[in-house]
């Protein structure tokens, strides 16, 4: 008899010692968003299989399960709210005492993630769950070589009366990326809207040996003379005077480049803006007499051979 007793109360100690087993509610499909409209939800009622289907959210956030009278509000609700819902409803009309309801989302389709632009893959996806600004750019297989230095993010949210307003955020590609600023990787839950603009360039035509439009790489002030050394410098026959063409607004400007003074040093370097068209004419004059002289050596005299020649140097 004592080791019977002896025994109880080891088994009870050994119960009272173990901590208690603490319930936590865990939906089907974590992590998820809340649901929006168009949303495609999996609906399932345990012992009520006439309650189940899938079913679309409609454009006003309701959804209707078989055989319950009314249209339930979704719309914003977690898959365990939704579930909490229906199960209060089918309790409310009599049709089951103690239901037991899980919802799945099958497909998101109220939160677009949108990237465009200097990207290699463009695309639209939803968000499933949080993501993440480098997570996106990723999905889009990265930054083109021409991106340019800012990352626009915008998303709508309704505005003080009620209409919707466009807030942008401008983030620095090379604070997110080459700094690896954690602030800067922002949380996207669905409706953003990313676009990586190009590189601002600058075009060069005219007398010069490469005649391209070139990206502005760094964060300081592009000059005459940094893009003609980018078009690998002047054509022979360049004149002293260049332009620079400039839209502002609707009108178009024409702005004098004294050239020759800036490649001798008389005045400063002009400063030239995003999209600026930098022309440089052809000497005309030049050419008309380099080329009589050249006819001129056609005929062998030495005379002529020099007058080339000190027209060239000069």
């Amino acid at each position: 008899m004592r080791l019977i007793l002896c025994w109880l109360a080891a088994c009870l100690l050994a119960v009272a010692a173990e901590p208690p087993i603490v319930r936590t509610e865990v939906w089907a499909n974590l992590p998820a968003q809340r649901v929006g409209p168009n949303d495609l939800l999996g609906v399932r009622v345990y012992d009520g299989p006439e309650f189940s289907q899938t079913v679309r959210v409609g454009a006003d956030g309701l959804i209707h399960v078989p055989m319950i009278k009314r249209r339930i509000k979704v719309e914003g609700l977690y898959p365990g709210e939704v579930e909490s819902a229906i199960a209060e409803a089918l309790r409310e009309e009599g049709l089951l005492v103690d239901p037991f309801v899980t919802v799945t989302i099958a497909e998101y389709h109220s939160r677009p993630i949108n990237v465009a632009g200097a990207v290699k893959m463009p695309l639209v996806f939803q968000a499933e769950g949080p993501t993440t600004l480098l997570e996106a750019i990723s999905r889009a297989q990265g930054l083109r070589t021409d991106a340019g230095r800012e990352i626009l993010v915008s998303r709508s949210q309704p505005g003080p009366d009620g209409q919707p307003v466009v807030l942008t955020r401008r983030i620095s590609v090379r604070a997110l990326i080459d700094q690896a600023d954690p602030a800067l990787n922002l949380r996207l839950t669905g409706g953003e809207e990313i676009r990586i603009p190009e590189l601002s360039r600058i075009f060069v035509v005219g007398n010069v040996k490469k005649s391209g439009a070139y990206p502005v790489q760094d964060d300081g002030d592009t000059t005459v003379l940094q893009m003609i050394a980018l078009a690998e410098g002047l054509a022979p026959y360049a004149n002293k005077q260049a332009y620079v063409y400039r839209r502002e607004g609707l009108a178009k400007k024409e702005i004098d480049i004294p050239l020759q003074k800036i490649m001798r040093r008389q005045v400063p370097d002009v400063t030239l803006a995003a999209n600026d068209i930098l022309y440089i004419p052809d000497n005309k004059g030049r050419r008309v007499s380099l080329n009589a002289l050249e006819k001129i050596l056609l005929f062998g005299s030495t005379a002529g051979a020099t007058a080339l020649t000190y027209g060239l140097v000069r």
